[in-house]
């Protein structure tokens, strides 16, 4: 699968990408949520979870999908390029509802711009090919003090709740929302 939506290629993650969007992830996370500066728990936090190998394994799933194998995991990964520069990812999972509640459709579960190019789009773009490519009913949560929320409610979502849950004992507040082709047009 390959679009063009606008003037982006988006595409499925490739094993080559795996390391590109390991780095992207540690400058997105950090940017957003090490406001205070660098403290050894995000590092450690950070290095630990944004691997290649970690992306080489979600990547390896949607590889099952592309080649009309049985699929084994729910994970898909899209990437947003422009003349092989990657501007950013959405990370998708297919199994996985909000309160346990399949009506509000699979989570985006990572929706990472390189803060370089944010404003251009890209993000807009990303969930254009979550849209055309897996349906439009989905929800996300992210951070209540992250510049996102306006984006989200911008295009569409509706806040339907609050996730929380700790991060080095310390609570981290989270909004829910839910996309909806349906709930857009009403």
């Amino acid at each position: 699968m390959s679009l063009l939506i606008d003037k982006y290629m988006i595409r499925y993650a490739r094993k080559e990408d795996a390391s590109n969007l390991a780095v992207l992830s540690l400058r997105v996370w950090l940017d957003t949520y090490a406001t205070e500066g660098i403290k050894a728990n995000y590092s450690e936090y950070v290095l630990r979870l944004f691997t290649p190998a970690y992306f080489d394994s979600l990547i390896r799933a949607d590889l099952h999908c592309m080649d009309d194998e049985v699929i084994e995991s729910p994970y898909r990964i899209l990437v947003c390029e422009q003349e092989g520069v990657l501007k950013g990812y959405i990370l998708i999972n297919l199994a996985s509802h909000f309160d346990d509640n399949s009506q509000y459709g699979f989570e985006i579960e990572k929706l990472y711009v390189d803060a370089k190019f944010e404003g251009l789009g890209i993000g807009r773009s990303l969930i254009e090919a979550v849209k055309q490519n897996f349906g439009h009913f989905f929800w996300l949560y992210t951070w209540v003090e992250n510049e996102s929320n306006h984006f989200y409610t911008y295009l569409g979502f509706k806040k339907i709740g609050q996730f929380n849950f700790c991060f080095n004992e310390q609570l981290i507040e989270n909004n829910v929302y839910h996309y909806s082709e349906t709930a857009v047009l009403a």
